[in-house]
């Protein structure tokens, strides 16, 4: 018998911890229906940050049709790259980070997984823990250290525990936050809600056009954050042609839907508040049903932290760091934390430097991803091993992302860099994004069929990983 036709050890128990980090997932493991994929994303998306950034139309001076219109472009994008993303998870059986090792290298994916998936793991975790803390602290009157600090403990406990209580949780708060919601709805509607008209006298107006695309890449950004994620969360679904098809489905739609909705709920709030902080608006805006919106603003940071602090571990793991993924959870935590307390102030603002600084360097990493799984054949389950061969040092994927990062850089929107073609040409909007994913892929597409940049000589094959439980090691420790 195979360790693949094993008992699984894991299965689909909630009360085991996870033994799994950056192992490939054997079929004895495989378990869960693609739907699972709707719940984990509908409540991940069920977040704050998402109003937050709804609530910037109105600053940009955009009219109402023209802010919803950009929001539903930007999360149809994003939507449909989770949805292709989360596909490949089931196929391949790995995290989307080790995913990256075949077109970059096993060394050459270090640099952008430490960056987009480690950064970005820990910098998502912090603003949410900000958003969520300072909810709970209007709520209760209780200070904003003691609430995050509450929040980062819950956040720790269930990404130890891992998938299967993740997806548990996931579910559960969808159907907790979905009529809270939905009541923040209906009463940011009734009480403040209205169709505007376009500002020109807007604080960031730059125009219908450049507005409304800034707008739109904001929402495409914010799923664009996720993508590095995406597989982490389907890997353990069974590699059948109608899982990976339903999973795809069920990921768009929980992306898009709530999206969609929070966007626009966003615009409504933003549109009709007098305060420029959200959390102040929000309160303000729900009066009398201020208690259920803020609760709502609490645990939606629960629901979408689950995934940043469980998918920044298994990306420390990707690295190779002498850490268990358990380990690596603590340590993100911590860091999430005591940045929430530096950050806490002007929260909004350094929301969307992250959102931006993040979003250029994961637009090509994604691109380069999609085009290897489907031109440069990744998504053949007997390369799995190639993914853990340290001998593959270094390869072409490597310079598409990186030339695909450098040639955005003139387009970069951000207070902290202004690129001189968006000096020149403010009115066009932030074309970084776009410009990274379009570079990247042309650099993919001119060097993917040539030899890897550097190979390290080896002996034996590698063989695919089987059934092992959570350590720092992976394969190629075997070899």
């Amino acid at each position: 018998m195979t360790r693949d036709a094993q008992a699984p050890t894991y299965g689909s128990s909630v009360t085991k911890v996870e033994p799994f980090g950056v192992d490939h997932i054997p079929d004895s493991e495989r378990h869960g229906k693609p739907s699972s994929q709707f719940f984990v994303w509908f409540a991940a998306g069920l977040n704050f940050p998402v109003i937050l950034l709804g609530f910037s139309a109105a600053w940009f001076g955009l009219s109402f049709p023209v802010a919803v219109c950009a929001i539903v472009a930007g999360a149809g994008v994003g939507s449909l790259l989770m949805a292709v993303m989360s596909k490949m998870g089931v196929r391949l059986g790995v995290p989307q980070q080790i995913q990256a090792r075949g077109p970059l290298g096993f060394f050459g994916n270090f640099l952008p997984v430490a960056y987009i998936n480690v950064f970005s793991g820990v910098g998502w975790a912090a603003v949410t823990v900000i958003l969520g803390g300072k909810a709970f602290a209007e709520l209760t009157h209780l200070p904003f250290w003691l609430c995050a600090a509450l929040l980062t403990a819950i956040e720790l406990i269930v990404a130890v525990y891992g998938y299967n209580m993740i997806n548990y949780l996931q579910r559960a708060l969808t159907y907790v936050l979905t009529p809270l919601f939905v009541l923040i709805t209906v009463v940011a509607v009734v009480r403040g809600g209205s169709l505007f008209a376009a500002n020109p006298h807007a604080g960031g107006y730059i125009g219908a056009a450049g507005g409304s695309i800034t707008l739109g890449g904001w929402f495409l950004a914010f799923l664009v954050a996720w993508a590095p994620f995406a597989s982490d969360y389907s890997r353990y679904l069974p590699d059948t042609p109608q899982v990976a098809r339903r999973t795809a489905w069920y990921t768009g739609l929980g992306n898009f839907a709530t999206i969609c909705w929070l966007g626009v709920l966003g615009v409504i709030v933003g549109g009709s508040a007098s305060s420029t902080d959200t959390i102040t608006a929000l309160h303000e805006l729900a009066g009398p049903f201020a208690v259920p919106a803020l609760i709502a603003v609490g645990l939606s940071a629960l629901a979408q932290n689950f995934l940043n602090v469980y998918g920044g571990a298994i990306s420390v793991q990707t690295l190779k760091v002498p850490v268990t993924r358990s380990q690596a959870v603590a340590a993100i935590c911590v860091l999430a934390y005591v940045i929430s307390l530096w950050g806490a102030s002007g929260v909004e603002d350094k929301f969307k430097v992250f959102l931006n600084l993040t979003a250029y360097f994961i637009a090509p990493f994604a691109t380069v991803l999609l085009l290897d799984f489907y031109l440069g054949g990744r998504n053949d389950p007997r390369r799995i091993a190639e993914l853990y061969d340290r001998s593959r040092i270094l390869d072409w994927g490597f310079v598409a992302w990186a030339g695909g990062v450098a040639a955005s850089v003139p387009f970069w929107q951000s207070t902290l860099y202004t690129g001189p073609f968006s000096v020149a040409f403010p009115g066009a909007g932030d074309l970084s994004m776009f410009v990274a994913a379009a570079a990247g892929a042309v650099l993919y597409l001119l060097t993917y069929r040539l030899k890897p940049l550097r190979r390290r000589a080896t002996g034996s094959p590698v063989q695919a990983p089987a059934q092992r439980p959570d350590r720092t090691t992976d394969l190629a420790d075997h070899t």
